[in-house]
């Protein structure tokens, strides 16, 4: 490739903050594989956060680049999969994505196929634009794909504070993670963070029932794992908090070996796996580490903690949850999904959509 900027090129990043700050342009935050897009001609790169290309996973994503995007151009965005059926982000289908066999990259593309959404316009032709003004690339940005067909989007932006308080309110319903705000001036910095993202925040009491070790100590709590009463009463496996102090982690261990069973009638046993519930056990070996452990110490499932969590992928938290306080009084079988704020519903197309 021959252009301003060649891949590999990091992206801007966000620090959270925890309003929406005024004075800015506003973006939707969307949930998927933030992608930096190179285009050359017929040459198309899709560069991800670690730099690493994910090209090969997503020939449909570089079809529409090549029918859709500038002769030459580097395009910052995000590859997602948008289940219009469900009206929502699908992040687990996305995941599924990266394979290695080429048949199944194939199929998955047909079956579950994904779209990339717009936001910042890095070079045009021959120009490095990231020196310029923020409102000034998006604007350029808006010009260069105002033809663009699906499954090419460009995102929506606001500098209209209400409308981004509205948005942030509304959005949710759609699956989206939140804002994410930019200043108007702001020059495109890789790998800084520079941009602010506002994020939902809520608390939810778990049935803790289970334990993995940390990688430094046999002795040390690693992670907890969370899970929750769906309407059956059957404890279903929604996450996990594992952000403490080493400390903190050795007095868990303590503590907690009094509640260490078997797994003979713990609701997360083989049997429960095998017939098709969501347990731990479906990700004992991490997709992305072969060589990390994820097997899991059981306890019985009789304490209660509250996390913050952001939003609910179907059944489970999106990211893993923070840890809040413990909860001595709450009895393990009220935690139920019934005390989850549910997101007022509202059409993920509309969002693809708008500009």
């Amino acid at each position: 490739m021959q252009l301003p900027l060649n891949p590999p090129v990091k992206p801007m990043l966000a620090k959270p903050v925890a309003d929406i700050p005024p004075g800015q342009i506003y973006e939707p935050k969307w949930d998927g594989f933030r992608s930096i897009v190179f285009r050359d001609g017929d040459e198309v790169e899709i560069g991800s956060r670690n730099e690493k290309p994910m090209t090969r996973y997503f020939p449909e994503v570089v079809a529409a680049i090549l029918a859709n995007l500038p002769e030459r151009a580097v395009i910052d965005g995000e590859v997602i999969v948008a289940d219009t059926e469900r009206n929502c982000l699908d992040f687990e289908a996305l995941q599924q994505r990266i394979h290695p066999a080429a048949s199944r990259v194939k199929l998955l593309s047909e079956q579950t196929p994904a779209s990339f959404v717009a936001f910042d316009l890095l070079a045009f032709g021959d120009e490095d634009l990231t020196g310029l003004p923020f409102a000034e690339r998006r604007a350029r940005l808006s010009e260069a794909l105002k033809d663009a067909k699906p499954p090419v989007y460009v995102t929506p932006a606001t500098d209209d504070l209400e409308t981004a308080r509205r948005w942030f309110a509304e959005f949710e319903g759609a699956g989206l993670d939140g804002l994410i705000a930019k200043g108007r001036e702001l020059t495109y910095q890789p790998d800084k963070r520079v941009m602010t993202k506002i994020k939902h925040k809520r608390t939810a009491d778990c049935v803790v029932a289970g334990y993995r070790v940390h990688k430094s100590a046999e002795n040390r709590i690693g992670s907890l794992l969370l899970g929750l009463h769906d309407e059956r009463g059957v404890l279903v496996s929604v996450g996990v908090i594992g952000s403490f102090p080493m400390k903190v982690r050795e007095e868990l261990f303590e503590e907690l070996q009094p509640l260490v069973t078997g797994f003979d009638g713990h609701p997360w046993n083989w049997a429960a796996h095998e017939q098709g519930e969501r347990t731990p056990r479906k990700n004992e070996v991490s997709r992305w580490n072969a060589g990390k452990d994820l097997s899991f110490t059981p306890l019985r499932p009789e304490r209660v903690v509250e996390v913050r969590y952001d939003y609910m992928e179907g059944i489970r938290f999106r990211h893993t949850a923070q840890f809040e306080r413990w909860r001595p009084d709450r009895d393990p079988l009220t935690c139920t999904y019934e005390q989850l704020e549910r997101p007022v519903r509202f059409d993920l197309a509309e969002v693809l959509t708008s500009r």
